[in-house]
């Protein structure tokens, strides 16, 4: 599988956030994409995520263009945002439940899922009792519910401890091992070994 991003550009409040930027990503691969706080990171993974247009450019999936292999595109990806997206008066389980019931993917995974992130043991908890830790794990751990071969995260170690950003990169490295692909941004760095890293670098 592959990802191909030509001639992006973007702008922003009337600022031009970042302009012919061009990328392919392929099967066991990650891109990091870096930069200051306002160059466009974020703004840039939500383009990928399909939850906004570029002002320019087009984006290719398995070498079509996005807008024709939305379908198939919607399926194979899964998109974390900076923010956790869950509900605090739901518990760990029942947020998990929830997420797979509206994306309409399966939910069989969800104890592996829990049990994989360290979870299994406050499944039952609200999510209000969490800590700012167990909180980024339970995001987190909708990547193991859908399966979804491309991963766009956004900020993905954030409120993690060392233990959470080590459980993290070896869930990543799995992913890749089993030739998904990944796309987050980062303020830590990535320690994955062998695997391949592609950097992007947004000028502010």
């Amino acid at each position: 599988m592959m990802i191909e991003a030509k001639n992006l550009s973007c702008i922003r409040s009337h600022k031009q956030l970042f302009s012919e930027l061009s990328f392919s990503l392929d099967s066991g691969q990650l891109l990091l994409v870096e930069g200051e706080n306002g160059s466009g990171k974020s703004t840039l993974l939500r383009i990928l995520a399909g939850l906004r247009r570029p002002d320019e450019g087009e984006l290719f999936w398995n070498k079509k263009p996005l807008v024709s292999a939305l379908s198939d595109y919607s399926k194979q990806m899964t998109w974390v945002s900076h923010r956790n997206g869950i509900k605090e008066s739901l518990t760990g389980r029942e947020n998990l439940h929830a997420h797979a019931a509206l994306s309409q993917i399966d939910a069989r995974n969800i104890d592996e899922a829990l049990r994989e992130t360290g979870l299994k043991a406050h499944s039952n908890r609200l999510v209000q009792q969490y800590s700012a830790g167990m909180k980024r794990r339970l995001s987190l751990s909708r990547l193991l519910i859908k399966r979804a071969k491309l991963w766009i995260l956004d900020e993905p170690q954030a409120s993690l401890d060392k233990e959470g950003i080590a459980l993290f990169e070896r869930i990543a490295s799995d992913h890749l091992l089993q030739n998904g692909m990944i796309i987050m941004s980062s303020h830590h760095d990535v320690q994955l070994g062998k695997h391949s890293v592609v950097k992007l670098n947004l000028q502010s």
